[in-house]
């Protein structure tokens, strides 16, 4: 399989980016002009949502709303991409605050900005939290921002997304909750992986673009979606964590080895550990600890790839991949959808970024 995008990614992110552009920059300016100091944070939210990104989310629910009759350009569809978009960005701001991360597609995270900012005025208070504070707020207003772009949403649709987020936010704490307490436990990291992750990037925009179109007929398709939407939610993640572990910065926009340095209670050190011998298990108990090198990252790695943990997650990528093509092949819904929800499979489980 390919890591290329499918062509149609980028006039469905295009869109989305406009329909972006075109209420933020107006708000930026209405806070603005009630106060200056409000032009920084506004931006920020600006400044991330546009500074790229795949638009996964928008691409999924576009094609659950083709499949099932709609139009791609239609403009309750491209508000909802936006809204995903929005919605993924509040999740990257906590996200960056609670793993203290210090940047974010190359650029500086939005607590570091505003903690260096509070530091450099000699501000009263500790700039650290001052600059977490922000970026929380931050990050709740664009969750506002993602509300008000689906007002005119039908019932069906309001259920799911109020579901969606419910589970995003359930399964950022099991990831939290991991972290601290050393989850090591396959299936409980694939279940923080899935509800983190993996469902609000797949089968949620799924289901949303499918209740958009034809909330009558949602409940029919639904376990169709379904069947495509885990295993590849579940793919998705894992190659995230693959590119957490393994990645580099250029790529990734991340440090090298970010999950291994914060400790993330992923899959793949789940299945590293299961087979380790004591050797092994002794280099693999540094991940997450204060200070952890260059080298000491590399020693993780290198013990990951030896135990043959990374061989096996790959393998599972391959199958979930195809679980979820299998599926979608057969559901009933437009084959110009089920075309391009087949290379967004490919796409989604073998990239590089």
């Amino acid at each position: 399989m390919s890591a290329e995008a499918p062509p149609s990614l980028r006039p469905i992110a295009d869109r989305v980016a406009a329909r972006l552009d075109a209420v933020l920059t107006p708000e930026l300016e209405r806070w603005a002009a009630l106060d200056a100091d409000l032009l920084d944070p506004m931006a920020e939210i600006r400044r991330l949502v546009l500074s790229g990104g795949k638009r996964l989310r928008p691409a999924f629910c576009t094609w659950g709303y083709v499949g099932l009759g709609g139009e791609p350009d239609a403009q309750i569809v491209t508000d909802a991409g936006a809204a995903f978009e929005l919605m993924h960005a509040f999740a990257l701001f906590h996200d960056d605050v609670m793993d203290d991360a210090d940047s974010r597609r190359g650029e500086p995270t939005t607590h570091t900005v505003f903690a260096q900012r509070h530091a450099a005025n000699g501000w009263t208070g500790e700039s650290r939290r001052f600059g977490e504070g922000v970026a929380i707020l931050i990050g709740d207003l664009a969750f506002v921002y993602a509300d008000r772009l689906l007002a005119d949403a039908n019932p069906v649709a309001w259920r799911i997304w109020n579901e969606l987020r419910i589970e995003l936010n359930v399964g950022q704490v099991l990831d939290i909750l991991g972290s601290v307490s050393g989850v090591r436990d396959i299936a409980q990291a694939e279940r923080i992986c899935r509800y983190k992750s993996g469902k609000y990037t797949i089968e949620r925009p799924l289901h949303l673009g499918a209740a958009l179109a034809a909330p009558d007929r949602f409940d029919d398709i639904a376990p169709s979606l379904s069947a495509y939407g885990l295993p590849l939610g579940d793919a998705f993640q894992m190659r995230d964590d693959v590119m957490g572990a393994f990645g580099d910065t250029v790529a990734t926009g991340k440090p090298v080895g970010g999950d291994l340095r914060e400790g993330k209670p992923t899959p793949l050190l789940a299945r590293a550990l299961a087979v380790a011998d004591r050797a092994q298990a002794r280099v693999l108990a540094r991940v997450g600890t204060p200070g952890l090198t260059d080298a000491g990252v590399a020693d993780i790695q290198q013990t990951i790839v030896d135990t043959g943990a990374l061989a096996d997650l790959e393998s599972t990528i391959a199958r979930l991949t195809n679980e979820a093509i299998d599926a979608i092949e057969s559901a009933d819904i437009a084959s110009a959808a089920r075309d391009e929800l087949v290379a967004l499979a490919a796409f989604v489980s073998q990239r590089v970024t």
